[in-house]
């Protein structure tokens, strides 16, 4: 099973560093609603969407607190940015609601939006400065590179704990790397692991900043920034590769010849009649035009990020919940999801925006389902749509679930990114 595994490993007790103290023990941890109050105060962000403006302005007074280079600032150890938050599902059971799906277990979309505001707040861990404090950098998400998950239920009465820190710098981006935990029988143990990449820029959001370097002090430190360092070159060579940039492989081409030769309709008279146009659908199988579903949503204030714009962990949360909803009705059964990986966050999405998602089922491999949900910004205005994300997410279903087949090229490219992703992913698991 995809989920006999999780690569958590066992952090030092040394990084046992809490957000509230600098001690580890005795302090209680803080909570997700802790995080991001936080957040609103290192930023200074406004608790009134009528305010928004001023709160921006007063940012940019910070720009004189912004290095000139990244040799200025003082380098980071990992430990430093470490943080632990809890999740209280079992102890506060008042907040267990907010988090509950109907199959009585722990709604993912929700994990999502809590991994995307702890990874913000470990990189203005990493980079706070002393005496300063409210931060001149914006730190948003520019990727989620993976999420692997190793348990098939969260349980929405048990208490979650989630760790992270920054792995890996850049000269303007982190990668940080988080690991969720819950509590049963008076035992943490693994749910997932996730490496999300930030980007810092300057305070009105407009242009790169540098950050704080980071310096391995152990070989396991060592191992973890050199893998940050594979990570980065591994996310160069797939957007080389990419099939919007390069032909597909000669084993690809093949691949998709089998399926247009399969789906071809020869119960005309004579080989010589057989039309290129005149296609059929083999058995157990599913036209991928036949697998889709869209949605649409407003983008509200609620929804927005200490920086005004919509939260990227909502857009996650949004992409997911039509992802699974895509599964469910291409495999008829209960999908449980098994990894997430390669989110690009391609511009942001402003308040006020309408935003189209549309789902995919784009591969399929026994009782797996890769959905590619793609998302675009609707200006009324100017009636243009843009790209904003990509999503990717691989679903188990219960059951086999049938093929899905390409008619067109396009359709076709789509099924070789999904075997792509999905290939990768079953490396990683």
């Amino acid at each position: 099973s995809a989920y006999r595994l999780c690569t958590m490993r066992k952090l030092p007790s040394v990084l046992a560093r809490t957000l509230t103290s600098g001690t580890s023990g005795s302090s209680v941890l803080p909570d997700m609603s802790e995080v991001r109050s936080r957040l609103r105060d290192i930023v200074g962000a406004s608790t009134n969407w009528r305010d928004h403006v001023q709160a921006m302005q007063e940012r940019k007074a910070l720009h004189t607190l912004l290095a000139k280079r990244q040799e200025d600032l003082p380098p980071r150890r990992m430990k430093d940015s470490y943080l632990e938050v809890t999740l209280p599902l079992g102890s506060q059971p008042e907040i267990r609601e907010k988090y509950l799906n109907v199959h009585n277990s722990v709604r993912f979309g929700r994990i999502l939006e809590d991994l995307d505001s702890l990874g913000v707040l470990i990189c203005y861990t990493h980079t706070k400065q002393e005496m300063q404090p409210r931060s001149p950098l914006s730190i948003v998400t520019a990727l989620v590179d993976k999420i692997n998950l190793c348990k098939k239920i969260i349980y929405p009465d048990c208490d979650i704990k989630f760790t992270g820190n920054v792995s890996w710098v850049g000269r303007t981006s982190m990668e940080v790397k988080m690991h969720m935990l819950q509590l049963h029988d008076g035992d943490y143990s693994p749910v997932l692991d996730a490496t999300f990449v930030m980007v810092a820029r300057d305070p009105e959001n407009k242009r790169p900043a540098f950050v704080n370097p980071v310096v391995p002090e152990t070989p396991e430190e060592e191992e973890i920034f050199k893998q940050g360092e594979l990570n980065k070159l591994k996310r160069v060579d797939f957007s080389t590769a990419s099939l919007l940039k390069m032909a597909p492989t000669a084993e690809e081409r093949n691949i998709v010849h089998d399926i247009f030769l399969n789906t071809l309709d020869t119960r005309q008279e004579g080989e010589g009649t057989v039309s290129f146009r005149s296609r059929k659908l083999p058995p157990n199988s599913v036209w991928m035009e036949d697998a889709k579903l869209k949605g649409l949503q407003i983008c509200h204030p609620q929804e927005r990020n200490i920086f005004n714009r919509i939260f990227g962990g909502f857009l996650m949360r949004k992409a997911f919940e039509l992802g699974w909803a895509t599964a469910c009705s291409y495999g008829g059964s209960r999908p449980f999801i098994v990894s997430v990986d390669d989110i690009m966050f391609q511009r942001p999405v402003e308040v006020g925006s309408l935003l189209l998602l549309s789902g995919q089922v784009c591969y399929t491999e026994k009782n797996y389902i890769q959905v590619r949900v793609h998302s675009e910004v609707y200006d009324a205005d100017t009636r243009e749509h843009q790209t904003t994300n990509i999503f990717h997410f691989t679903f188990t279903s219960e059951n086999e679930v049938p093929r899905v087949v390409p008619k067109t090229y396009g359709e076709s490219m789509l099924y070789l990114d999904g075997k792509r992703h999905f290939a990768a992913v079953m490396r990683e698991i």
